[in-house]
């Protein structure tokens, strides 16, 4: 299949901050693939939005913490599109009751490790090794991989969630490294309060912190935000970055007095 357009692939693409990219990615002349559990009204609207801007949009079912499912995966993508140039390790999940350190559950933290970091590691290692297969096309490759302020910021209640993230961010460093010779980019972007069915359960509590300076720009942090972000990268915008943290945040891991 002779492609005239590049192609990216956004694990956890139907909804929230997975959708902000996969539309913006779409505005920059990418032609998408939603990675998700279940194509439901979220989903046709995010490819419904993607078809307004002029890109194909294909869903594409997976579990990202389904290692084994990986191959038909990217079999799928590959047989739909003809090969994928922007990967988007997005798909995320928070803990299972949020509480005491002491009180964390093995099943909780297997969830957020296996979905966050183990998936998503070989999900890369995976697409890498086919993109190295191939001829190198005339547009920039790229791996992008969706941290959080988590990576860096203490939260006792949720400390699963911050070791998956913090393990994912050094993952990104470390594929950087190693494919910074192939011409292939790799980049984490790291979101702090940004709108999306994970921070819901905290609105209220947030929107006060934020009424009160806690981000330095007084507002949440909108998926399109982090499209916007995922976009410039993907396309080559910072050509000379290396595993570099882009902060999508507000200002949130700056320390003030």
């Amino acid at each position: 299949m002779t492609r005239q357009r590049p192609v990216a692939l956004v694990t956890g693409g139907r909804r929230g901050i997975g959708a902000g990219i996969a539309v913006a990615l779409a505005g920059a002349g990418f032609d998408i693939g939603i990675v998700d559990l279940e194509e439901d009204d979220a989903a046709g609207t995010t490819l419904d939005a993607i078809a307004a801007a002029g890109a194909k949009g294909l869903f594409l079912r997976g579990d990202i913490a389904d290692v084994a499912g990986h191959d038909a995966l990217l079999d799928a993508a590959w047989a739909a599109f003809g090969g994928v140039d922007c990967l988007v390790n997005n798909a995320g999940v928070s803990v299972l009751v949020r509480g005491d350190l002491l009180e964390a559950s093995l099943e909780s933290y297997d969830r957020c490790l296996d979905t966050n970091l183990r998936g998503p590691f070989f999900l890369t290692q995976n697409t890498a090794r086919r993109m190295l297969a191939e001829a190198a096309p005339a547009w920039h490759r790229s791996i992008v991989t969706i941290t959080s302020i988590s990576a860096e910021v203490i939260s006792v209640a949720r400390g699963e969630y911050c070791i998956s993230k913090a393990g994912l961010s050094m993952m990104s460093r470390l594929f950087a490294v190693r494919l910074a010779e192939t011409g292939i980019g790799v980049y984490e972007i790291r979101p702090g309060i940004v709108r999306s069915e994970m921070t819901r359960v905290s609105e209220a509590k947030l929107d006060a912190l934020i009424a009160e300076g806690y981000t330095p720009i007084r507002r949440w942090g909108e998926p399109e935000d982090v499209g916007r972000a995922a976009a410039t990268l993907a396309t080559g915008g910072l050509p000379y970055a290396v595993g570099q943290v882009v902060y999508t945040d507000g200002g949130l891991a700056l320390r003030t007095l």
